[in-house]
C-alpha cells in the first residue's frame, strides 16, 4: 500500500471542496496554512461565489498573490461548474492573455509524475474542447464560450458572463493621477463589461488602490448607491500595530526599503491602500447611509458659512438630527453671487422644513441672514425656520483639525454624495492635514455642524437683531 498516494488522494478530495486546499495542493510553497491572509482570502472568494453578495472588491498589496489567486479561482470554479462563463479583464492585452494562458494550460497539463498532482487528478471531467482553445477565448467539453480574457482595448462582443473578474486595471502612478484614464476605465467597465453580465451574475474586482476615483472606489460607491450587496476587503502590508500582513511575503525591512525608494505617497497607495490623492488628507473615511431615518429625526437644521471673498464658496449644509448623529440631506456649495444664493438658500431651507439655521456672520453673513429670513417670510410665506447668526472667533484650522474625528464618526452622507455634490465632495476628501489648502469652506462648514453637537454656541458670539 502506497501511503503517499493515499495521502495525495485525501488532499485531492479536499481540493475539490475547498478552494484554499486546491491552492495549497497546486502551490504548497506559497499557499501555506500558516499564511492567514491567504487562507482568509481564498475562503472569502469561495463564500462570495456561493453566497448572497453580488459584488466583491478586494484591495491587496503587490506580490501578495492576488492575481495568482484569481487565476487559480477560475480553474477551481470551472472544475466545479463546467457551465460557468467567466470573463476577466486586465489593463492590457498582454496581461489578459497571460492570465488566460495560465488557466488554459493548467487545465491541459498532462500527468508526468504519479506523486505530483495535476488538474485532471482533481477535476477529471473538465477538459478544454478540442479545436476551441484560443489564447483569449476558449470552451470546455460540453460547454460553449466558457472563458474570455479582455482589456479596455480588447473586445467582448457576443460573450455573456456569469462571473466578471477585473484584475489590476491601473499599471502605474501616472495613470492614477490621470482623471481621463480613470474615466476611461469606468466607461469600459459600465458600458462594456457590465453589459456582458448575465442575470444573477457576480463581479469580482481585485486591485491595488491607487486613487479615490479608481475603479474600486467608484464601483463601491455605485453599487452601494444602487442597493446592491457589495463586500469590500482591504489588506494593508503593514498593520496599524506595526506588524506585517505576512512577514514571509514582505518583511518589514523590505517594506521600509521600498517606501524609502519609491516615495511615501506611492508606497501608501501600493501597500497601504491609501489612494495617492488622499495621502496626507485630514479625513480618512466618511460614513454613509442608504435611507435617512426621517421619521426619527428630532429636528432638521442647517449650518451656513457665507463666502468671505469672491474666490470663496458659500456652503450650506442641511442635516437631520437623530440619536446625536447628523444625517446630511442637502449641500449647497457655490460661488454664485449673493443675489442668487439668498433666494436659493431660502428655498432649500423651506423645502427641507429646516427648524434652525445657524449662519456665520463674520463677513457679510449678518446681511445674508436677514435677507434669507425676509425671503422665507415674503416669498415662501414661512416662519418655520429660526435664523440665528453669530460671529466665529476661534481659529479655523484648529477648529477643523480638532473636530475631524467627530466628523468622520458621526456625520452620515448619502451613499451617492460624490455624484450629488461633486465640488463639496472633492473639497472634503482632499483637504490636507498639513500644508496649504486652496479652499477650506467645505471642511469649515462641516466642522460647524460638529460644533453644534459638541459645543453648542461655545466660542461663538451670538448676535441678536436690534429690537428683539
Amino acid at each position: 500500500m502506497d501511503t503517499n498516494l493515499i495521502a495525495l488522494g485525501a488532499k485531492i478530495e479536499l481540493a475539490k471542496r475547498k478552494f484554499f486546499f486546491y491552492c495549497n495542493l497546486k502551490a504548497p510553497d506559497f499557499y501555506k496554512s500558516t499564511r492567514k491572509y491567504l487562507v482568509e482570502f481564498c475562503n472569502d472568494l469561495q463564500e462570495f461565489y456561493y453566497g448572497d453578495d453580488e459584488v466583491l472588491i478586494v484591495n491587496m498589496p503587490p506580490r501578495h498573490g492576488k492575481s495568482r489567486t484569481a487565476g487559480l479561482f477560475v480553474e477551481w470554479l470551472l472544475g466545479n461548474n463546467r457551465n460557468a462563463k467567466i470573463m476577466t479583464g486586465s489593463y492590457n492585452e498582454t496581461l489578459s492573455t497571460m492570465f488566460s494562458k495560465n488557466v488554459r494550460n493548467a487545465i491541459q497539463e498532462e500527468k508526468a509524475d504519479k506523486y505530483k498532482p495535476v488538474y485532471s487528478d482533481i477535476f477529471p471531467l473538465t477538459k478544454i474542447k478540442r479545436g476551441d482553445g484560443a489564447m483569449n477565448l476558449w470552451s470546455l467539453e460540453g460547454g460553449y464560450n466558457n472563458y474570455l480574457a479582455t482589456s479596455p482595448t480588447g473586445t467582448a462582443t457576443g460573450f455573456g458572463a456569469s462571473l466578471l473578474i477585473i484584475d489590476d486595471l491601473i499599471k502605474n502612478a501616472e495613470e492614477a493621477y490621470n482623471e481621463a484614464v480613470l474615466e476611461k476605465h469606468w466607461d469600459w467597465f459600465t458600458n462594456t463589461m457590465l453589459s456582458r453580465l448575465e442575470e444573477g451574475g457576480k463581479i469580482i474586482i481585485i486591485m491595488t488602490r491607487w486613487a479615490s476615483g479608481d475603479l474600486a472606489g467608484r464601483a463601491l460607491s455605485h453599487f452601494q448607491e444602487q442597493g446592491i450587496k457589495a463586500k469590500h476587503i482591504s489588506m494593508k502590508a503593514m498593520q496599524d500595530d506595526g506588524t506585517m500582513l505576512c512577514e514571509e511575503v514582505l518583511s518589514k525591512k523590505s517594506y521600509l526599503m521600498k517606501v524609502a525608494a519609491m516615495g511615501e505617497d506611492i508606497a501608501s497607495a501600493n501597500y497601504q491602500q491609501v489612494p495617492i490623492d488622499l495621502k496626507g488628507c485630514l479625513y480618512s473615511s466618511f460614513k454613509t447611509y442608504i435611507q435617512a431615518p426621517y421619521e426619527q429625526f428630532e429636528s432638521i437644521k442647517a449650518y451656513i458659512d457665507t463666502a468671505d471673498t469672491g474666490a470663496d464658496y458659500l456652503c450650506c449644509i442641511i442635516y437631520g438630527v437623530y440619536n446625536k448623529e447628523a444625517y446630511v440631506l442637502d449641500v449647497y456649495y457655490t460661488k454664485d453671487a449673493m443675489e442668487v444664493t439668498e433666494t436659493e438658500t431660502a428655498r432649500r431651507l423651506f423645502e427641507h422644513g429646516v427648524n434652525i439655521s445657524d449662519i456665520e456672520s463674520n463677513n457679510g453673513g449678518r446681511g445674508f441672514a436677514r435677507s434669507v429670513e425676509r425671503i422665507l417670510k415674503e416669498i415662501f410665506k414661512s416662519n418655520k425656520t429660526k435664523i440665528k447668526w453669530f460671529h466665529q472667533s476661534k481659529n479655523k484650522a484648529a477648529r477643523i483639525l480638532s473636530n475631524s474625528t467627530w466628523v468622520m464618526d458621526h456625520i452620515y452622507f448619502p451613499v451617492n454624495w460624490r455624484d450629488r455634490w461633486p465640488e463639496y465632495y472633492k473639497a472634503m476628501v482632499s483637504y490636507q492635514r498639513e500644508g496649504k489648502n486652496k479652499h477650506d469652506d467645505a471642511p469649515d462648514a462641516t466642522t460647524g455642524v460638529a460644533e453644534q453637537f459638541n459645543n453648542g454656541n461655545k466660542g461663538m458670539r451670538i448676535l441678536k437683531p436690534k429690537g428683539r
